[in-house]
């Protein structure tokens, strides 16, 4: 990831961020997923009264990505008040698609502090379905 990539996901995560529609919880997230071939795909959470229904910005930035036909990612960013890492179903969630992703965990509340890690750190001995 270029200097220039990773400062448009830091960005777009944030201006995602504002999107999301947290009337419940109030709290907003936004993700941008940076793609193989160099594109930037967005999502943020949109929650549901039914709270089951209720879809974080991780899982759409993806759905996005695979309904415009990408499947090889090289980085995600996600924007949250506090810089909280993704829920345990968005990281099994990415794991479909890589085993070890770096992730940018930005703080909204103060965009400079970015803390860096990756899903093999934040889902050690993943689900992976194995075909008998």
């Amino acid at each position: 990831m270029t200097n220039d990539q990773r400062s448009g996901l830091i960005r777009l995560a944030c201006d995602a961020r504002a999107n999301a529609h947290a009337p419940y919880s109030k709290f907003h997230v936004g993700a941008a997923l940076l793609t193989e071939s160099g594109e930037i795909i967005c999502g943020c959470n949109v929650e549901n009264a039914s709270y089951g229904l209720t879809i974080c910005a991780e899982r759409i930035a993806f759905g996005t990505a695979v309904a415009a036909g990408h499947r090889r990612f090289l980085a995600l960013a996600i924007a949250t008040s506090g810089g909280h890492p993704p829920c345990g179903a968005c990281r099994q969630f990415a794991a479909e698609f890589s085993d070890d992703l770096p992730i940018l965990l930005i703080d909204s509340d103060q965009p400079s502090r970015i803390s860096e890690t990756n899903l093999r750190d934040l889902l050690p001995g993943r689900f992976k379905f194995q075909a008998p």
